[in-house]
């Protein structure tokens, strides 16, 4: 929702702005993701998904109609197909649970064991207060998550951009030696370099701003070339979000990219 409220919209002062030197220099602009109003509109909108007063949420926004990750869902079968066995998901910076609730009526247990997002410590207080399940679990790091269970299938879906440090933490990724790895809504530019912005939110989504990359596809990548093999490559679910604005002019574009781990799955 966020970025096709903002793909949509030029020449305005929301969206996506800059070319910054330093995370320091955009955090001096901006009012971060750990704001608590960003938590608690989130928890307000999911929590009528939870109990069925509203059919879906993203971005802390209801809709009264689903979209659906294909892309996703399609890799997420492959890979249970791959594994042959239910998978153990870990959804990196996946909110309060919004994919899962997204897909849970896809997620039986034939084809997920379990459900795991890793978060920000006060949305695990959150998500473990008022969505954790016999599925679904809240956790404050992979660590964290891997000292309770074994992961097959991660999902990084509109989250590395917004780390201060992405490349050691993709380094880090895939050390892991996960089965299998997909992005998606993931941001990359038509430069030849990382770019790095001030994202301002609409306010009638919620009142913030924070820095936010945009990608350098080649290099992105590179962190898993040894290890990986790029199966399939897409483009975001979302409307609107094939092409990304920065300054108001075409710069980038949000996509996804499903990986295999080549020593595992030859």
């Amino acid at each position: 929702m966020l970025k096709q409220l903002f793909s949509r919209r030029r020449k305005n002062r929301y969206g996506w702005f800059g070319d910054y030197t330093s995370w320091e220099k955009v955090r001096e602009k901006a009012a971060g993701y750990d704001s608590n109003v960003i938590l608690e509109r989130t928890t307000n909108a999911l929590l009528k998904v939870k109990l069925g007063e509203a059919v879906y949420e993203r971005d802390s926004v209801l809709f009264d109609k689903k979209v659906y990750p294909y892309p996703l869902m399609a890799y997420l079968s492959l890979s249970r197909n791959l594994k042959k066995q239910p998978l153990n998901i870990l959804d990196f910076g996946g909110s309060l649970g919004s994919t899962y609730y997204q897909l849970r009526e896809i997620l039986t247990p034939d084809v997920c064991a379990s459900y795991n997002v890793v978060e920000q410590e006060h949305y695990v207080t959150s998500g473990n207060a008022n969505f954790a399940n016999d599925t679904l679990k809240f956790y404050r790091s992979i660590d964290a998550c891997l000292a309770e269970k074994e992961i097959d299938f991660v999902l990084l879906s509109s989250s590395v951009q917004y780390l201060e440090q992405p490349h050691p933490f993709l380094e880090k990724l895939a050390g892991y030696n996960f089965d299998f790895i997909l992005f998606d809504r993931t941001a990359f530019n038509k430069q030849s370099f990382d770019r790095l912005t001030l994202q301002i939110v609409p306010p009638e989504i919620y009142p913030a701003s924070y820095p936010a990359w945009f990608f350098h596809e080649e290099f992105f990548l590179s962190h898993f070339s040894g290890m990986y093999k790029v199966a399939a490559e897409f483009s975001s679910y979302v409307e609107g979000e094939a092409v990304m604005y920065i300054d108001n002019k075409p710069s980038g574009a949000d996509k996804g990219f499903y990986l295999i781990n080549r020593t595992i799955h030859a």
